[in-house]
């Protein structure tokens, strides 16, 4: 037999998840956090860090280009070189998104750079061509081939860059790239998620020249150098909307702390149509659902508009609300992929290529299946499921906390890479969970 070379959980329901969960920084920010503060001359120190599989894949790539990366607790402390290397090596091919960010900053340090493709959650089509249409207009040459992105530029110069969707990978882009460039840059149809907003006041605190204006415009004027700042970082909003939904879907009270209310306002707004019923002071927010689930149509958007990174569990929990509830995915085509596994624990939903529950969006004219139509109340049962990503794999866990009858989840590398230590937040709140090594996970119906 082969030696167990992963691990799985193995869930059995037991009841309303009740308790607290004091929520640490966001994932989607910390690591931006630490390759910004490789531009800076001196270290800088980011606290309230999640303790999440990103963080150490990250500082393994900065460490590779010989940057110093000290972790310790919720503390991050990052300590520049004047050349760090310019190549990220191939073993970090897919892993994450971190390293197409790191184009930028390489250029302003080395005038060379390579970085491996992208990897993360499977979600669809990571639009790299925005990240380098904009590093090509700041004056770099840039090269793509079957292994990654290749780029040079003797200095990267100020420019007038419009993108054709608001992505924030490329808003990240933009802001790495254009503080230590020559001269302004205008970055107009700009993402304005709070994650980017974080990024762009830590980059600020470090020396950097940034404006927001009203119209998704952000101006930035490169400066000479940057220097190292301190900031905590904000509750991940992601993981705050992930327990209140964990706690209505089992019909239980989830009070989570550490996530401030204005990061929450579209979400709580949405639950609330569902019938859930919230506290909320400074210190914690939690909802619950005494009078049951009600059937909502939503539909994803860029900021302030619903995340798309709340959909996967929503549409979880729009399996208990009584009767049609509807979402349209707008963000990306393939986010959807994931209900298979749902279906396989007799959820109820229906993909379609059509827009639904929203006027037409950038898809509506090709085949993505990025409408789906949720039927509740659905009947739960337990199941073998191959968790594809983070928040799709924290839909299996919560869908798994009210099936009839244990189930067991493979690829859970999925959520220790974007939660917080979600295993023993989760036990904490009275689910039944067990460590099952495994030598071979089952092959995922997504991936048949």
């Amino acid at each position: 037999m082969a030696e167990p070379v992963s691990e799985a959980w193995h869930i059995r329901p037991n009841g309303p998840l009740v308790g607290e969960v004091q929520v640490r920084g966001s994932k989607n920010a910390v690591t931006k956090h630490m390759i910004a503060a490789m531009l800076g001359t001196r270290p800088s120190t980011i606290t309230n860090a999640p303790d999440v599989g990103d963080v150490g894949i990250t500082a393994d790539i900065l460490t590779s280009l010989g940057v110093g990366v000290e972790l310790e607790d919720d503390r991050i402390t990052i300590h520049p070189v004047e050349k760090p290397g310019s190549h990220v090596p191939l073993e970090f091919s897919g892993l994450n998104r971190i390293p197409i960010l790191l184009l930028g900053p390489l250029l302003a340090r080395n005038h060379e750079a390579f970085v491996p493709f992208v990897g993360g959650d499977r979600i669809g089509r990571r639009p790299v061509d925005f990240h380098i249409a904009a590093l090509e207009a700041m004056g770099a040459e840039v090269t793509v081939s079957s292994e990654g992105v290749s780029a040079k530029a003797a200095k990267l110069h100020g420019a007038q860059i419009t993108l054709p969707y608001p992505s924030v990978g490329a808003t990240e882009t933009v802001l790495l790239s254009a503080v230590l460039a020559e001269g302004r840059t205008v970055l107009r149809n700009a993402a304005l998620e709070p994650e980017v907003t974080e990024l762009a006041l830590f980059l600020q605190r470090m020396g950097a020249r940034i404006g927001f204006k009203p119209d998704r415009r952000i101006i930035i004027e490169g400066v000479d150098e940057l220097g190292g700042a301190t900031t905590r970082l904000q509750g991940d909003r992601l993981e705050a909307f992930s327990y209140l939904v964990a706690g209505l879907m089992t019909g239980g009270q989830v009070r989570v702390a550490g996530c401030s209310q204005d990061r929450l306002v579209t979400a709580i707004d949405t639950l609330q149509k569902m019938g859930a019923r919230f506290e909320i002071t400074d210190d914690h927010i939690s909802a619950h659902a005494a009078d049951g689930l009600r059937p909502v149509a939503v539909q994803t958007d860029t900021h302030p508009g619903f995340m798309t990174d709340w959909q996967p569990p929503l549409i979880v929990l729009m399996t208990q609300a009584d009767g049609m509830s509807v979402i349209h995915e707008t963000v990306y085509e393939d986010r959807l992929g994931y209900v298979r596994e749902l279906t396989a624990m007799g959820a109820e939903v229906e993909l379609f290529d059509t827009c639904l529950g929203g006027p037409a969006c950038r898809f509506h004219d090709t085949n993505a299946l990025h409408s789906a139509v949720v039927r509740g109340v659905s009947k739960l049962r337990g199941a073998e499921v191959t968790i594809p990503d983070v928040r799709a794999g924290f839909s299996s866990v919560i869908a798994a906390a009210v099936a009839d009858g244990p189930s067991t989840l493979y690829g859970i590398h999925h959520l220790e890479r974007g939660y917080n230590r979600p295993f023993e937040t989760l036990e904490s709140l009275g689910l039944k969970l067990e460590r099952v090594p495994v030598a071979q996970p089952p092959s995922s119906p997504s991936d048949r």
